[in-house]
């Protein structure tokens, strides 16, 4: 699975002129589902988001994560993530989840997201969404679950590898 995230003044989405989702302070989350991905890649994702330091302490530094400061989330469901645009001009979405796969672990996601206490709001799964945010820093990450699986870079080794 994967997340992009932006730290959010505040952020709303609309379906057909009706709101569907709309938070204060928080992060704006748009989470695509890929083939293979299963409740573990949303457990992991959903843990990191909740606990990123990303939001500002008393100093001013990127030292608090969306629990400590009682920010909310909204969500919204985005194949596009999984775009590939090796070749040609028309990206492919064959990465992307089949939407029976990708609805039930996109409302897993949510409905884990909402047992964690956080306040979160969502858009609807396959619809057209108009989504309006006003960015706070602008703070922008991306999450991928199959980070979880990388082996960590032995940055020692390198040094030493490199001669330096």
């Amino acid at each position: 699975m994967r997340a992009l995230l932006q730290r959010v003044l505040r952020a709303e989405i609309t379906v057909d002129g009706v709101v569907t989702g709309a938070i204060g302070p928080g992060l704006l989350v748009f989470l695509g589902v890929g083939q293979g991905d299963t409740e573990l890649d949303a457990d992991y994702l959903l843990d990191k988001i909740l606990h990123l330091r990303i939001f500002p302490d008393e100093n001013g530094r990127m030292n608090r994560n969306l629990q400590e400061t009682s920010n909310a989330l909204l969500v919204a469901s985005q194949f596009t993530l999984y775009a590939e645009t090796k070749k040609g001009r028309r990206p492919s979405f064959d990465s992307a989840a089949p939407p029976d796969l990708a609805r039930a672990l996109y409302e897993y996601f949510l409905r884990k997201a909402e047992i964690s206490g956080a306040k979160v709001g969502s858009g609807v799964f396959q619809a057209h969404m108009s989504i309006s945010l006003v960015n706070d820093g602008p703070v922008t990450i991306f999450i991928d679950s199959l980070d979880k699986t990388k082996p960590k870079l032995d940055k020692t080794k390198v040094k030493a590898d490199s001669g330096n």
